[in-house]
């Protein structure tokens, strides 16, 4: 049987998606092996989020071709919907399977195989072969299931709950890849969860392109209701085994006061949050055409400060959005101070082709973006020193995932249920290992990340 390569670039939507190939393939009798090792056929689980995204996802797909000139490359996922006639000539790639087809990749791939090997050997080729959707018309959640762990070791299961976005925010490309919302019935996430707890795991994640719309294309619902995500939470949270449940990236507008008691019932529910801001400054997120404004992204966040106790709240920033003026950067930096997030990803912000933003005036120099990103990043870790100074003194619950050696230690390493990760000194702390469950005092900082 043929040696298989696999190899995911971008989102932990992509990871499970990955995941679900490479059990499908294994299911199927194909043996997966190392990217860099000799395979008979390698798979690129690509990402368009950025032009250099793109160029990522092409050097992959090249690389692949030069470790083994006669394999077959197979370029997957969001790039392959958006740079399709490219990659149609790129003499690196022999088939193109886009969003939507991942399930359905051991039926694809057999077929191209066979068509190969029915056709005259070496034939001349100027476009590869390609199964592509039209994005924009899919209504049907691609049903994909992973029985493992597709995640950190045996602790946490990332698992796919909800497809596409509606949003259309200025600067992404993903609406026109991923195409519009598509969620996965609610029994069919609990059933993949109920098994995953069985098998030992721990946590999960729920994951998606746009969680906080999932449930909104039910006939029954608008998302809001039982239906919706908090409705999936509830229905997870009585699965027995599970000890904790994690949330991706979430819209601020879904954290209402009634959503936040709603989920500060569930115990089981992490109190992590990411709420994705962009910008502090109103001007800003109405040319991102985000859909809230910095006031109700605040009362959000006070939402969940009133309802849970010292909650962990993360976000994203990007500096440098075409038009960004030095006050309008002062705006973002004076609410990044107000707010006080426990961790902030700053981006500076990349032109990518096909979006709004790239067609619009005034696009900010890289050296500025550079200064405004190092200004915010120096924000950002006394901000998270902070929030983890909060446990000093404390004792702390901590999913121990992995052993580590730290300045000549032995530590096993895990995270708390906000997210804050905590070492253990391997020796003198009686039996300790991976996927335990462990209350322990929080004596200080080990490193600036990592409390001890």
């Amino acid at each position: 049987m043929k040696n298989v390569a696999l190899y995911n670039l971008g989102c932990k939507v992509n990871s499970y998606e990955t995941e679900g190939m490479r059990q499908a393939l294994l299911e199927k009798g194909y043996n997966i092996v190392p990217f860099d090792q000799g395979a008979d056929i390698y798979i690129v689980n690509t990402c368009t989020v950025t032009n250099i995204a793109d160029r990522k996802s092409r050097q992959m797909l090249h690389r692949a071709k030069l470790y083994n000139p006669q394999a077959v490359v197979v370029a997957v996922g969001c790039y392959v919907q958006t740079g399709q006639d490219a990659l149609e000539r790129d003499g690196s790639v022999d088939l193109a399977v886009g969003n939507n087809r991942k399930k359905d990749i051991v039926e694809i791939l057999e077929e191209f195989l066979g068509a190969r090997g029915e056709g005259p050997k070496g034939a001349d080729k100027t476009l590869c072969g390609t199964t592509v959707l039209d994005m924009a018309r899919a209504r049907k959640y691609e049903e994909m299931r992973i029985n493992g762990t597709a995640g950190h070791g045996h602790t946490r299961a990332y698992v796919k709950i909800q497809d596409g976005c509606n949003q259309f925010c200025s600067y992404c490309v993903i609406p026109y890849a991923r195409g519009r919302v598509r969620s996965r019935r609610q029994e069919d996430v609990a059933e993949e969860i109920r098994g995953l707890a069985e098998e030992g795991c721990r946590e999960v994640v729920l994951t998606g392109i746009h969680i906080s719309s999932y449930g909104m294309d039910f006939p029954e619902g608008d998302g809001c209701g039982s239906g919706g995500l908090i409705g999936l939470v509830e229905q997870v949270h009585g699965i027995p085994g599970l000890e904790r449940i994690r949330l991706g990236s979430l819209e601020p507008r879904i954290i209402t006061p009634a959503a936040a008691e709603r989920l500060a019932a569930l115990p089981k529910l992490c109190p992590h949050f990411h709420l994705s801001l962009q910008s502090g400054c109103d001007a800003t997120l109405k040319r991102m055409n985000r859909h809230y404004t910095t006031g109700e992204y605040f009362e959000s966040v006070e939402s969940l400060r009133k309802c849970f106790s010292h909650p962990a709240v993360t976000t994203d920033v990007i500096v440098g959005f075409p038009g960004e003026t030095e006050e309008e950067f002062g705006c973002t930096r004076e609410f990044l101070e107000k707010v006080g997030f426990y961790e902030m990803h700053i981006f500076k912000y990349s032109r990518r082709a096909g979006t709004a933003a790239d067609r619009m005036p005034d696009q900010v120099p890289d050296g500025v973006k550079a200064w405004r990103s190092g200004e915010l990043l120096e924000l950002e870790r006394s901000q998270s020193v902070e929030f983890r100074r909060h446990y000093i003194g404390r004792e702390a619950q901590v999913l121990l995932e992995e052993q580590l050696e730290i300045a000549g230690e032995r530590y096993w390493v895990g995270h708390t249920k906000d997210y804050v990760k905590v070492a253990i000194k391997a020796s003198g702390h009686g039996e300790l290992g991976e996927n335990l469950l462990v209350t322990v005092p929080v004596g200080g900082f080990l490193t600036d990340e990592i409390l001890i």
